[in-house]
């Protein structure tokens, strides 16, 4: 949460602004939520899944979680899990869905022409149960077998196939969907010198699901992107970005502040929600209706009540 002011008098401290953060005990990103209002939500740091119930009570969903990342639940309600390689040994580096009924994990892809993937970080599913999920390399270069920082889609039928590299998107994060599965929209989140803090639309092809037509929709130009999104089912997006705190990163600049951005398709900022900690990581709608909007951010994991109902895939 960067440095923090203080109210002591002269006399007592080195520097009034020396509260600072000195380690991380928790990551928390991917949340999704069942249609009995349970919220699942990975914390990276500590990889485990954990499960909010809807009367309070935090217990552990999955103790290993292969370093899970972004999570989602199908139209059959299966929980469909990214776990990428960040944050320490054990990521897994693969997308499972899990059964909730039996508990059953069943591996979809953990490689791509006998290459194992980079990190994967966030997933889509469409109505048909077609998957798309980014895999981008934020953590150490030297663990890629890809060069590619690319966008898959795994068909109903197991196929998977690449249908962005990085002639399209720098560095692929965050995803979402339009509710007629027309569009689908990629966060370019490339945290170096002049690398993209983008937004790109993509038409989607109704018939094999490629992505073509690439558009702009919104650049954060020198602030910290966004990472996570959904939309609502008014079409708008719903973006975690920003920062408080200097990061200390060559051209990243404060201008963006940390929350949840409310951009219309044609690009428009509807207004921000602040967030009070500067890793605003993701963020999914629950029951009921939908209007109640679940963020994770750091350590924590925040409810907010909203009048538009986000849009899911099993509505």
């Amino acid at each position: 949460m960067g440095k923090i002011e203080t109210s002591l008098p002269t006399g007592f401290l080195a520097d009034k602004q020396m509260v600072t953060s000195a380690a991380m005990v928790a990551f928390t990103e991917g949340p999704a939520v069942d249609p009995a209002g349970n919220v699942l939500f990975s914390d990276i740091q500590n990889n485990r899944i954990l499960q909010l119930w809807p009367d309070g009570e935090l217990t552990v969903f999955r103790a290993d979680s292969g370093r899970a990342n972004g999570n989602t639940f199908d139209i059959e309600g299966r929980l469909v899990t990214c776990e990428g390689s960040e944050f320490g040994p054990g990521g897994r580096r693969r997308v499972t869905r899990t059964d909730m009924s039996t508990s059953q994990v069943t591996v979809l892809t953990d490689r791509y022409e006998g290459k194992r993937y980079n990190s994967p970080n966030d997933v889509v599913v469409d109505k048909s149960g077609n998957i798309y999920f980014t895999d981008p390399c934020y953590g150490d270069p030297a663990t890629k077998e890809m060069e590619a920082e690319a966008v898959y889609r795994i068909s109903t039928n197991g196929e998977v196939r690449r249908v962005l590299d990085q002639d399209n998107v720098q560095k692929p994060n965050g995803l979402a969907l339009t509710p007629d599965g027309s569009t689908l929209y990629v966060i370019d989140s490339n945290p170096i010198e002049g690398g993209n803090r983008k937004i790109w639309g993509f038409a989607v092809d109704a018939n094999d699901g490629s992505l073509a037509n690439r558009r702009l929709i919104y650049d954060f130009e020198k602030g910290r992107g966004g990472d996570g999104m959904r939309v609502d089912v008014d079409g708008n997006l719903w973006v975690a970005a920003g920062i408080n705190a200097s990061r200390g990163r060559p051209g990243e600049t404060l201008d963006v502040p940390a929350g949840v951005y409310v951009i219309s398709p044609a690009g428009e900022v509807q207004g921000r929600i602040p967030i009070p900690e500067d890793s605003v990581t993701n963020l999914t709608f629950g029951p009921p209706d939908r209007k109640i909007l679940y963020v994770t951010a750091g350590k924590n994991l925040f409810t907010i009540p909203t009048d538009v109902s986000g849009y899911d895939v099993r509505d």
